[in-house]
């Protein structure tokens, strides 16, 4: 192999790794949006918050909600009106 087949396909290689998936949640940890919100947590929920979107974070068992913003879509902690998460365990 000569040094210029050879660079060709470290260039191949690096083409093909760069296509992989790097990171990734198995199906069985992946945060999944609530089918229904439970009515406690909408009543402590401060205003502005979007409600159609929350998942249960399992990192810290906090309610997270959807928020789209004019650049990227992210969720953000569910907050009360005095700025409090709002957690399903203490």
């Amino acid at each position: 192999m000569t040094a210029r087949t050879g660079l060709k396909f470290a260039a191949v290689l690096l083409s093909v790794g760069a296509c992989t998936e790097t990171a990734s949640m198995s199906g069985a940890s992946a945060p999944r949006d609530l089918a229904k919100v439970p009515e406690g947590v909408i009543a402590i929920a401060a205003p502005g918050q979007d409600l159609s979107a929350v998942r249960i974070m399992p990192e810290d068992g906090c309610y997270w909600y959807r928020h789209v913003g004019p650049v990227e879509t992210t969720y953000l902690p569910l907050r009360t009106v005095d700025g409090r998460p709002i957690c399903a365990r203490a």
